[in-house]
């Protein structure tokens, strides 16, 4: 029973094998429809499987070679040509390298967008006074104004401004606290 749930593990998923194959058939031929018996979808899932177990071993292999532990693009695209597919080399570094080029940008958008977003935070932090109020004199414990904080990205600064007024309010207490510590050491004496 073991052995079936392994091979299900191994297996590849039957939707994406099939519409990979659709899609290239769909390029060859313009006749519609393409239908994909069952049988045939699981030669096609086997033979993907196997292929990627032959590429990932040579590609290990080289790794290896290079007393490495971790198999990085070059090895793959060395080991394509090693089991004699040297045409899918130069397809395959063309699309690696769009790859690379849609995700530097993507990240690009990502830390501009949080650059952004602090920048935003820190300007609110800066107009917002040790009483809770912004520049326009606004009560921040105001409900109508919370809730406007919220949709404006202003919620965090509420909180900081909440955390500054119990630090006060400690320093105060801490303060009161030692003013009695010297009371009480003059009236002892």
């Amino acid at each position: 029973m073991e052995k079936v749930v392994a091979a299900e593990v191994e297996e590849l998923p039957k939707a994406i094998v099939r519409r990979v194959v659709k899609d290239k058939l769909s390029q060859f031929s313009g006749d519609g429809e393409i239908i994909i018996h069952k049988d045939g979808l699981r030669a096609f899932c086997e033979s993907a499987r196997i292929f990627i177990h032959y590429l990932s071993a040579t590609a290990n292999d080289l790794c290896k070679e290079s007393r490495r532990q971790t198999i990085n693009a070059d090895d793959v695209l060395k080991a394509i040509e090693e089991i004699e597919f040297p045409e899918f080399a130069e397809p395959l570094r063309a699309s690696l390298d769009g790859l690379r080029k849609k995700n530097a940008g993507k990240k690009a958008e990502a830390t501009k967008s949080k650059e952004a977003k602090k920048r935003k935070e820190d300007s609110s932090l800066d107009h917002e006074d040790d009483n809770g109020k912004n520049e326009d004199g606004d009560d921040s414990s105001d409900p109508k104004q919370k809730s406007a904080g919220k949709k404006s990205g202003a919620g965090k600064s509420k909180k900081v401004n909440k955390k500054k007024k119990k630090v006060e309010e400690e320093k105060q207490d801490d303060d009161d606290d030692e003013g009695k510590e010297h009371e009480d050491d003059s009236h002892g004496n």
